[in-house]
């Protein structure tokens, strides 16, 4: 079961900690990642761990990169949200047999990742009850 703790250094500053002891230092700060960026964080680096192990048994990638972006909304009904999420694959195989072969998984990693294997994109797709408790 995933689990992580999170501390407040100071106003606006905090620290997460995962069960293996890494931590993550997140906030409001310009130098710091936002709890909404963590969101597209995990996101993207969700399903392109599934991606990349599905296309990189084919060819190791020359470039990998994907870029999460997302328009947040201040809406009246139903609070602060995001919509229109996108995630942009920009992937480089090289030239040859196993390159191709990569290039032809690409479209079918992504969307096994989305339609299946990516815990992070698959709990914001569908209904994710969350409960809160107070110690």
């Amino acid at each position: 079961m995933p689990h992580v703790t999170i501390t407040r250094e100071q106003l606006g500053s905090y620290i997460a900690t995962n069960m293996a002891g890494v931590q993550i230092e997140f906030g409001e700060g310009e130098d710091q990642f936002t709890p909404v960026e963590l969101l597209l964080v995990a996101l993207g680096g969700c399903t392109g761990m599934d991606v990349d192990y599905l296309t990189s048994r084919r060819a190791e990638p020359l470039d990998f990169e994907i870029a999460v972006d997302a328009e947040k909304l201040k809406d009246p009904e139903q609070g602060n949200l995001l919509q229109d999420v996108t995630v942009t694959f920009r992937l480089r195989f090289p030239q040859g047999q196993d390159g191709d072969r990569a290039r032809t998984a690409l479209p079918t990693a992504v969307a096994r990742s989305h339609d299946r294997l990516c815990t992070v994109g698959r709990s914001l797709e569908v209904p994710t009850p969350i409960t809160n408790h107070i110690e």
